[in-house]
């Protein structure tokens, strides 16, 4: 029977040097509370230390100290491997000035790591990662120079190439519920996401570990129903009921929104009007990539979020059923600080089930940011410089999504655009090109989707490309912009240029709804 305990008890019971699996999603499934009490020991008592750190997903805010960045302190972490790394910023610095060492491997096969290390298997075989920098033909996820233990090796098995993930132990998991009865059974009523916390719960359970869960409610009088528990009691050794509310948020932002839990049939819409920006020109841009025979979709964070908000401005979001890799399908995914919820979603399951779904090539069109883009049709979206953002679901969603739309400015750091009569004035350039000869890292390799026949666009607010089998092909342009100047001068090399270079829709470029019918 699980033992209920004040958060400040939770640092004796991490030994220095454990090894800790981390559970969270941009600010949703974050146990707060029990967090803030390991970092205020570290900084007073300089222990537990020397920890060895494990997720799928980033989590935290920066400017607020929150989610993984109360980890992020000289000497306290020895070890991450992390899914995304750009939340918590002083990791990547750490990382960076080689304090730790590092690995960055996709979220979707950190998430079935979890699962495979509750069954004590040796580790994970996954396709996901290969041509990327998580091969290790390249670098094999490492993130610094003192990082020198192979935790990925490359496999031949049944007639293709695979990677193999080697397993990892837990000693310490830390997880967020809603509310526990007397036995530690957990249930996740307001959580926007399960994520990973039953993978994990099992995992440090059966080698041994201390699994310790924060909720909101302790359930005095009778079990929480069967049907509703996410963590059996039997796999919980200490419950923390949060005694700071704003520790214990639905959200690190939000205090709770009904609508992250609650399927409903929408009867109007609900999306807010998007001012006709460079987000929404490329928006649009992508919205005419779908037809109805295109039903499952990802949006990634960011412009990519924009899409949606066209199609309900369009009264066509009906016919689709967006997804978001932590497991919410349907409904609309929420945006900014939320992202990761959706609101009134059809169904929330496991991280690692939506990505099974998704490695399978259950989604029939991902839209995602484009950071970097070079002459190969190699996208970078994790690394630049000296800052680890960290590939997220990246990998796992373009190396398997059916389709694949990049969507973003064409350059960036003081882009300036209007629309006057239909067309696209550029009033002032962005000072940093986003297509360049080389990416800093490979995070989406172009040679291995030609190799899949795998149909690949490239939106910007001026010009379109495509991946073909002869390489980077401009197939539009945005009326009004020069082709020379606004497009050929501002990349590091010279796209195919299509012998039919048409324009792009005018109706993108109006203010009044496009009349989009798909």
């Amino acid at each position: 029977m699980a033992k209920f305990i004040k958060a400040n008890e939770v640092p004796k019971l991490i030994k220095d040097g454990a090894d800790v699996l981390l559970d969270g999603f941009v600010t949703i499934g974050v146990p707060e509370e029990i967090y803030y009490e390991i970092e205020k020991s570290f900084l007073e008592t300089g222990s537990p230390k020397d920890l060895r750190i494990m997720f799928a997903a980033g989590f935290g805010n920066a400017k607020a100290g929150t989610g993984l960045n109360r980890f992020a302190h000289k000497g306290m972490i020895r070890r991450v491997i992390g899914g995304h790394w750009g939340l918590a910023p002083e990791l990547g610095n750490l990382a960076n000035a080689n304090e730790l060492t590092g690995y960055n491997f996709p979220q979707g096969v950190i998430a079935q790591m979890f699962r495979d290390m509750a069954a004590n298997k040796p580790g994970t075989i996954s396709h996901v990662g290969l041509g990327t920098f998580v091969d290790p033909e390249l670098q094999g996820g490492k993130i610094n120079s003192i990082t020198t233990e192979n935790l990925v090796e490359k496999l031949h098995l049944n007639g293709r190439d695979v990677l193999f993930f080697k397993g990892q132990k837990g000693d310490i998991a830390l997880l967020k519920g809603t509310t526990a009865d007397c036995e530690g059974n957990i249930s996740l009523e307001e959580e926007p996401l399960s994520l990973e916390m039953l993978s994990i719960a099992t995992a440090v359970r059966n080698n041994g570990g201390i699994v310790i869960v924060q909720v909101k409610n302790k359930l005095e009088d009778g079990y929480v129903q069967p049907k509703d528990v996410k963590i059996p009691g039997v796999m919980v050794d200490y419950v923390v009921v949060a005694e700071n509310k704003e520790f214990h948020k639905q959200t690190l932002v939000e205090e709770f929104n009904e609508k992250f839990v609650t399927r409903k049939k929408v009867e109007s819409h609900e999306g807010k009007s998007v001012a006709l920006d460079e987000r929404k020109i490329v928006a649009r841009r992508c919205a005419m990539l779908l037809t109805r025979d295109k039903k499952i979709l990802n949006y990634g964070i960011g412009m990519p979020e924009v899409i949606a908000d066209v199609l309900n401005e369009e009264g066509q979001e009906e016919y689709f059923v967006p997804t978001v890799e932590p497991g919410a399908i349907g409904g609309t995914p929420a945006g900014g600080a939320n992202f990761g919820a959706s609101v009134y979603p059809r169904a929330i399951v496991d991280q690692p089930y939506q990505f099974d779904f998704y490695d399978g090539g259950g989604i029939d069109a991902a839209f995602l940011g484009l950071a970097q883009c070079d002459k190969y049709g190699n996208i970078n979206v994790s690394k630049f410089g000296p800052k680890i953002a960290g590939c997220g679901g990246f990998i796992n969603i373009t190396q398997n999504a059916k389709e694949v739309v990049f969507c973003g400015t064409f350059t960036a750091g003081g882009l300036d655009i209007t629309v006057s009569d239909r067309k696209l004035v550029i009033k002032n350039e962005g000072k940093i090109k986003k297509f360049i000869s080389d990416v800093e890292q490979i995070t989406f390799s172009g040679n291995l989707a030609k190799e899949n026949g795998k149909k690949v666009t490239y939106v910007t607010e001026r010009a379109v490309f495509e991946l073909r089998k002869e390489g980077v092909t401009l197939v539009e342009i945005a009326p009004g912009v020069d082709l020379e100047k606004d497009i050929l001068a501002q990349m590091d090399f010279a796209p195919i240029v299509a012998d039919d270079l048409k324009l792009m829709d005018s109706r993108i470029f109006r203010d009044e709804k496009m009349g989009l019918k798909l």
